[in-house]
């Protein structure tokens, strides 16, 4: 069993509550693969680069990545204001071609009367993404797409389109934005190895807190903390993207007797398994397992 002396440790016991992580099923080399990432020429996780419309159309990144690139894709491109966000203007017409999980156009202008880039995460989000692969690049006050990125608007450009998004955003680029920067980007660092214990672990609904103990390496701040901040930080960075890439499905459900508290719920699509693939051993397994 990996890590068996980390479980020795009464204040890894205490905050697993007597949940035994997936990843210790996994045999020593397995787990060591894990941290490498799908690019790496001895990485143990595949991506498929194949999707089909419909299938692109379950991720939310990656159907308004699209979105975003035609419309950087047409004459000048995308206005910017001085600061470099898309003016108000992109921002709305963004607002009404955009889908996302849970996000609801009347609600969002109930808490701004004008609403800014900044203040419209899944546009932030998909176009800082965007930029830092170089789909996008700003050019004369304009948000203009790259030829990498009209390569994308075509197929097979575009059916590896989520594997490219999702590639950047686990392995990539720095998450703790999504987080407030608390834990220093944890549990990001772990991604692979949390990844293949989600594929095992998430096939029914799972409570985050549940699946936060299951599938992460806790650390000393996490288990030292006042308040249940792991798993905050689990559903912030991973949980939740990896909800909008359509390889999570969510449920909410209030807490009686607590007005504002709910519990949340997470649980594999059927897209999680078609697009991460994985080649590892267990402890004590002949062959390679899922």
């Amino acid at each position: 069993m990996v890590a068996t002396g980390m479980l020795q440790n009464p204040s890894v016991r205490n905050w697993l509550g007597g949940i035994v992580p997936a990843w210790t099923l996994l045999d020593q080399d397995s787990f060591e693969a894990l941290r490498k990432p799908p690019s790496s020429g001895t990485s143990v996780i595949t991506l498929a680069p194949d999707f089909s419309p419909d299938e692109i159309g379950q991720s939310a990144v990656t159907r308004n990545t699209l979105i975003l690139l035609y419309a950087a894709s047409a004459g000048s491109g995308l206005k910017l204001t001085t600061t470099g966000n898309l003016s108000r203007s992109v921002v709305a017409d963004m607002i009404d071609l955009f889908t996302w999980p849970r996000f609801d156009k009347a609600d969002a202008f109930r808490l701004h009367k004008v609403i800014n880039e900044p203040d419209f995460l899944p546009l932030y989000f998909v176009r800082h993404v965007s930029e830092s692969i170089r789909l996008l690049r700003q050019y004369k006050g304009h948000l203009k797409i790259t030829p990498v990125g009209r390569l994308v608007l075509e197929d097979p450009g575009r059916q590896a389109l989520q594997a490219l998004l999702f590639h950047t955003v686990m392995w990539g680029i720095n998450l703790d934005y999504l987080g407030r920067g608390l834990h220093d980007g944890w549990p990001q660092g772990d991604i692979g190895i949390l990844l293949w214990s989600l594929s095992v672990s998430g096939n029914d609904w799972q409570s985050s807190d549940r699946l936060t103990r299951m599938c992460t390496i806790p650390l000393h701040g996490v288990l030292e903390a006042k308040w249940d901040s792991g798993t905050s930080m689990m559903e912030a960075r991973v949980l939740r993207p990896l909800w909008w890439f359509g390889l999570l499905e969510y449920r909410r459900e209030e807490v009686p007797g607590r007005r504002f508290a709910a519990s949340h719920f997470y649980r594999k699509t059927p897209l999680f398994d078609r697009f991460l693939s994985f080649r590892v051993k267990l402890e004590g397994a002949a062959g390679p397992r899922h």
